[in-house]
């Protein structure tokens, strides 16, 4: 959203934007379940430090509602259900009018549910918060940092990654390009938003312009940011995928996923295929995903392919993906086939794996069985 937008109460949002609010339900609800049923788990810690109001209209002028109401609703149900269960929500947000909106769109506590609302800046907020939850036990939090800008408060953020938690982070890289990209955009800008840039990449603001409009190196300067977070050698996980605002096709930001629990890296990857409808983003491809080009590493099928966009994966390139791997190699184990998936930052594994038997079967001529999978040679 634009910062004159943001200030409204009740904004307009835009169709990536209500994709966005569906992709973050969907985890939440996959988060918050996975983690209720764990024993150890004794405490849920939800924190929504940009909340906004809440409400919106989408471009028809129809209501529709943000995160914070969705997930709301949700965790009261979970509450109902895992009574033995804390839950603590905290929803900020430096407007008051915003705040005091949200209130009359969200349920009031219950016994084992806690709503907190504060309305202070971001970083304050969070820099209150976050060291009193790295002494805590037996609990697990969830962090959405969603800035409208390329504005990151890394040491605000930097205890939620050294907790038994998760950080979806939002990353405005439209801004980055629009303004750092272009000669003409830079020159005119004030030192405060210098500063700001230089803060969001921790760099000098001389090295971010060879970046130019190269979107994904600023992208790629955020997630080695993130992995830097974390504290020790515990294995971390990140996930990222892109927004694209219509008809342009360009990136207005990029929904990034951290966290040191496999599980968690699985279910946001789940969350956003279901999201996007068994594809890894909403890009318009014009029909592009089927064209057939040549192929010079598989000379199957003539030495044709189809064609792979980066921004936005379908099942096809999950099994053109599996059938590299594992070209002519049989009775692979199942386990070992969705295991290169899991690793892999986009493609998903649960839910999935029905539709991508069938893939590697219709299009690579695969046999698959009970527990392997035999790949044809092509080669």
């Amino acid at each position: 959203m634009s910062s004159i937008n943001n200030n409204k109460i009740i904004s307009e949002a835009k169709p990536h934007t209500v994709k966005k609010f569906e992709l973050i339900d969907r985890y939440v609800y996959d988060w918050m379940y996975k983690l209720l049923n764990y024993d150890k788990c004794k405490k849920l810690v939800y924190i929504d430090c940009m909340c906004n109001s809440g409400e919106y209209t989408d471009v028809n002028g129809k209501t529709e509602y943000g995160t914070p109401v969705k997930v709301v609703d949700n965790f009261c149900k979970a509450a109902d259900a895992y009574p033995g269960k804390e839950i603590h929500i905290f929803f900020n947000d430096i407007m008051a009018e915003k705040i005091a909106h949200l209130k009359t769109l969200l349920p009031p506590d219950k016994k084992n549910m806690k709503i907190h609302y504060s309305t202070e800046d971001a970083s304050v907020f969070l820099k209150k918060l976050g060291p009193g939850l790295q002494k805590t036990q037996d609990v697990h939090t969830l962090l959405v940092y969603d800035p409208y800008k390329a504005a990151v408060d890394w040491d605000a953020v930097m205890p939620f990654f050294n907790t038994w938690g998760e950080v979806i982070l939002n990353h405005m890289v439209y801004d980055s390009v629009f303004n750092v990209g272009t000669e003409k955009n830079r020159k005119n800008l004030k030192p405060q938003t210098i500063q700001k840039y230089e803060r969001t990449y921790q760099t000098d603001f001389e090295n971010l312009i060879p970046f130019g409009t190269d979107r994904k190196a600023y992208e790629e300067r955020i997630e080695n940011i993130m992995a830097s977070m974390r504290r020790g050698h515990k294995d971390f996980y990140i996930a990222a995928f892109p927004f694209f605002v219509a008809p342009t096709n360009a990136v207005v930001y990029n929904l990034i996923h951290y966290t040191t629990n496999p599980k968690g890296f699985t279910l946001f990857k789940k969350a956003a295929w279901n999201t996007f409808g068994d594809k890894s983003s909403d890009k318009n491809t014009h029909g592009m995903e089927n064209q057939l080009t040549l192929d010079f590493d598989s000379p199957s099928r003539f030495g044709l392919t189809t064609v792979t966009d980066e921004d936005c994966y379908y099942l096809k390139d999950i099994a053109n993906y599996l059938q590299k791997k594992f070209d002519g190699q049989e009775n692979v184990p199942l386990d070992k086939v969705w295991a290169v998936l899991e690793e892999h930052p986009v493609f998903p594994t649960d839910g999935f794996k029905p539709k991508i038997k069938s893939e590697l079967k219709k299009n690579h001529g695969a046999v698959v069985g009970r527990d392997t999978i035999s790949f044809k040679s092509r080669r």
